[in-house]
């Protein structure tokens, strides 16, 4: 019982240290505390959800333009997660865009300039999800508050679904390593149930809208997992930062639309 709360524990302080910026320090690391923290992290999406939603409906409930208000809510994702998993969306556009081969490819990874793939994967990427978030922070509290937290829950599910067993790591050490195949089926199901029951709230007389938003977004999670797997021989790190973003992106704009 003891040696199972430590390890819950570490996975909660873990989970923290690696998605968001709260100061906690680290504790125990290794993969059954991997586990714990990926098994988490809707959760923590969840609450950093709550968290930039109601930065982005006090902005428009003050008069704030609707892109303005959503790129408030952007930015705050932005600073809150120290901007990891923009980084890692930059990092794999650069990587599979090369085409080269899966050494090189790596390689590009871990270099600390951005090229073009990556400049346009970030703008492209921040400008939709301001620009959609703006649209779902005007609609009435409730259902701005559950639009928000889907798309942020979403896109930290995602990460979940990256970690899946049977995942491989593209690399024998770093992030992707210590996490790859660690998360189980039955724990992405209950994170899944979790997440699609707020989206049911998140569109106003649609709620089937909110669960396709999620269902699609996992889709193409699922696809860039599977393509970087193939490409890179497993995740990394990067892999599961982009496979975030896209998901946060998609659940933004299908929200949005209504």
């Amino acid at each position: 019982m003891a040696d199972a709360t430590g390890r819950i524990g570490a996975g909660v302080r873990l989970v923290l240290t690696t998605l968001t910026v709260t100061p906690v320090r680290p504790g125990r690391i290794d993969r059954d505390v991997a586990a714990v923290a990926m098994s988490l992290a809707p959760v923590v999406g969840a609450v950093l959800g709550a968290v930039v939603a109601a930065i982005g409906i006090g902005a428009n409930r003050l008069g704030a333009p609707a892109v303005v208000a959503g790129s408030l809510v952007v930015a705050a994702g932005v600073l809150l997660t120290r901007g990891l998993h923009i980084d890692g969306l930059a990092d794999t556009a650069d990587a599979l865009g090369s085409y080269r081969d899966r050494e090189a490819a790596l390689d590009i990874m871990k270099r600390p300039d951005v090229g073009a793939f990556g400049v346009a994967a970030i703008a492209l990427a921040l400008l939709t999800q301001a620009a959609a978030a703006g649209a779902i922070v005007g609609r009435a509290a409730p259902f701005a508050l559950a639009g928000v937290v889907t798309a942020t829950a979403a896109g930290r599910l995602a990460i979940a679904v990256g970690c899946r067993h049977g995942v491989p790591a593209a690399r024998t050490g770093g992030l992707g390593a210590l996490v790859a195949g660690t998360v189980g089926r039955p724990t992405l199901a209950v994170g899944a149930l979790a997440v699609l029951a707020v989206a049911v709230a998140a569109v106003p007389n649609r709620p089937w809208q909110g669960p396709l938003a999620v269902g699609l977004s996992l889709a193409v999670a699922v696809l860039l997992v599977h393509h970087a797997v193939r490409r890179l021989g497993g995740i990394t790190g990067d892999v599961l930062g982009a496979a975030c973003e896209l998901s946060v992106t998609i659940t933004y704009v299908v929200v949005s639309l209504w």
